[in-house]
């Protein structure tokens, strides 16, 4: 019992050495959302528990935009990142070799999906997307699934006068950077209404169970009591998390059920990662996002 316990722990130690010995550092890439601190903070348990995993520095980055995150895991500069549908999807485009998807958030209820949420201030009459024409409306991202994407198909179908040319049927249409500076700036009357992503689960008030507004009222920036949901997309797949394929094999395999038992071994941290109450994480692969894939070919091009 004893040698085969000090024989496991000795080959442990070695492979550990190995492993260090094949990556000098390993980074971590998070999506804009909210601004970089605490995105950051929302990252540095992740970021200890990787380092002790793997015995290599850990580096976080939380570039401006959805870019810089794209460019980085395509230019070899981040390893690792928990992308949107629509990041992996030009992610994949531009290279469809550079990045596996591994693993994907799960809902309290066990589903996989959230929605691109329309939402507007209580106090401006505005109930509905009727109640936009002429007003404001504001997007996130432009390679955000549910700050662009998937409400730019979608909300057009909603009435035959709604277009997303500025100026047709919205007074303008605007991208304001991100998902928090949407909700922000909706809620401080800066824009007319605008789109962000929620799980659609859960309490209203609480800006539901994950998602940009829940981690809006987390951070203290919203009353959720102030603001009135306009519009609800379909099922969007979420996004994965994603490790680039070009990592040693060990690398990879360490980090994926680093985060697939995130969710056990520390709850709150993984509420931090994935943006409010969660299941954790359960496999995924390429193929859950192939109409993503395509509706971005469609309106994007890449």
């Amino acid at each position: 019992m004893k040698k085969t316990l000090a024989f496991a722990l000795a080959t442990t130690a070695l492979a550990s050495m190995a492993q260090a010995q094949e990556i000098d550092e390993f980074r971590i890439g998070i999506l804009g959302g909210e601004n970089a601190q605490d995105r950051l903070n929302s990252y540095a348990c992740l970021q200890e528990y990787t380092e002790e995993a793997l015995g290599v520095p850990v580096k976080l980055f939380a570039p401006a935009d959805y870019n810089g995150v794209i460019q980085g895991l395509l230019g070899g500069t981040i390893d690792m990142a928990w992308l949107g549908a629509s990041a992996y999807a030009a992610t994949y485009l531009q290279d469809p070799e550079v990045v596996e998807p591994v693993l994907v958030k799960v809902n309290l209820d066990g589903s996989i999906g959230y929605h691109s949420i329309g939402f507007a201030r209580k106090d401006s009459g505005v109930a509905s997307l009727e109640g936009m024409e002429g007003k404001v409306f504001g997007f996130g991202d432009p390679n955000s699934t549910s700050g662009y994407l998937i409400p730019s198909i979608e909300i057009p179908q909603q009435g035959e006068k709604i277009t997303m040319e500025p100026g047709e049927y919205f007074g303008d249409v605007v991208f304001t950077g991100g998902h928090e500076q949407t909700i922000v700036a909706v809620f401080n009357g800066d824009i007319d209404g605008g789109v962000t992503w929620a799980d659609g689960q859960g309490n209203w008030e609480d800006g539901y169970n994950s998602g940009a507004l829940r981690k809006a009222v987390d951070a203290g920036l919203v009353d959720m009591n102030e603001l009135v949901e306009i519009w609800k997309s379909k099922v969007i797949p979420e996004g994965p998390v994603v490790l680039r394929t070009a990592l040693p094999e060990d690398v990879r395999t360490t980090m994926t059920e680093l985060v697939d038992g995130l969710h056990e071994r520390d709850a709150d941290c993984a509420y931090n990662v994935a943006a409010g109450d969660t299941l954790g994480f359960q496999p995924v692969d390429h193929d859950t996002y192939q109409s993503i894939i395509e509706a971005r070919r469609a309106v994007i091009g890449e």
